[in-house]
């Protein structure tokens, strides 16, 4: 029997813009979070014209600013997040796309760069049944070590992880994303809907 699976990105595409570093503002002081920034940029600015390696840029900001701060209260602060960009940040577009695709009893999937601890429960609740984004490591202690469990969940590794998550199923495929990091992932889909800042922007092909 064929399901048909409805795959969203996060940042720009559900929502008109990014969501991380919001969300880190709410968790490491400001000047900490501000000086590690400085300290990126010129990083940031490889990765501008194309030079630099995202995720490995990414995994180390994320090492700066969160190492060694519990898990735990990382946790609870994802989810005061995740409530207010569910009710405040998803785009009247895309929440009726996800309307759209629940009322045919399609299964829908959020597909993200973007953190576990805030993602998942955004997924919760927004009544989407699965969530594939990227994961933080945590030790023993249940202290954030900076590292990222199975690498950024971005470019083809989206990819990778929604063609885990579709299995061997016979699947007739929507994905919405909004940038390069989704290109690997609109290639998959038998309707590519391409997004800009929460709008459909069209098809793919």
């Amino acid at each position: 029997m064929t399901r048909t699976v409805a795959a969203f990105d996060f940042d720009g595409t559900l929502t008109r813009r990014d969501s991380l570093l919001p969300f880190l503002y709410g968790v490491v002081p400001r000047v900490e979070l501000a000086r590690t920034l400085a300290l990126e940029t010129p990083a940031l600015a490889r990765i501008a014209v194309g030079r630099g390696d995202r995720d490995a840029a990414k995994e180390r900001f994320l090492a700066r600013v969160l190492a060694g701060r519990r898990h735990d209260d990382i946790v609870d602060a994802g989810g005061v997040y995740a409530a207010r960009l569910a009710r405040d940040e998803i785009t009247p577009e895309m929440r009726a796309r996800l309307a759209w695709h629940r009322r045919e009893g399609h299964d829908v999937v959020i597909v993200s760069a973007s953190l576990d601890v805030y993602i998942v429960e955004v997924a919760r609740n927004l009544g989407v049944e699965h969530a594939l984004c990227t994961s933080l490591e945590v030790d023993h202690g249940g202290l954030v070590t900076g590292r990222l469990l199975g690498g950024n969940c971005r470019g083809p590794e989206k990819a990778n992880r929604l063609r885990s998550h579709l299995g061997d199923d016979d699947v007739v495929l929507w994905a919405y994303g909004d940038s390069s990091g989704d290109a690997e992932m609109l290639a998959m889909a038998d309707h590519p809907m391409k997004v800009r800042r929460g709008r459909l922007a069209g098809t793919g092909g």
